[in-house]
């Protein structure tokens, strides 16, 4: 695995070595992941053949945070990102993980 989003660097070696990658989930995720393919045409590097991951806080101290952590999910999934690792936050952290295994995972496990 090799992480992070340079795309001239970074994603190069990524599409040329790695058998997976970690990026940031931010607005340009789809922009990186398009370099990355371009990157893996230029080497003849099956694009597929890559695991694309995310690492990032997991927010769910209420429904609303609940609903907006599945919303942010299934869009990360839409950009083809298929592995996410999420950090746990919030003051009680018991609650969170209930609220992610009640509205969250139901919402993107076919994601």
């Amino acid at each position: 695995m090799i992480g992070g989003g340079g795309e001239k660097k970074t994603l190069r070696l990524v599409a040329r070595y790695a058998d997976a990658c970690n990026l940031y989930p931010g607005p340009d995720l789809g922009g990186k992941l398009a370099v990355l393919r371009r990157h893996c045409e230029a080497e003849g590097r099956d694009y597929e053949a890559i695991e694309k991951t995310c690492i990032m806080p997991f927010t769910a101290d209420d429904t609303a945070s609940a609903d907006e952590l599945a919303g942010a999910l299934r869009t990360i999934a839409g950009a083809g990102v298929t592995r996410v690792i999420g950090i746990l936050e919030g003051p009680d952290q018991v609650r969170g993980i209930d609220l992610i295994g009640e509205r969250v995972l139901p919402v993107v496990a076919d994601a």
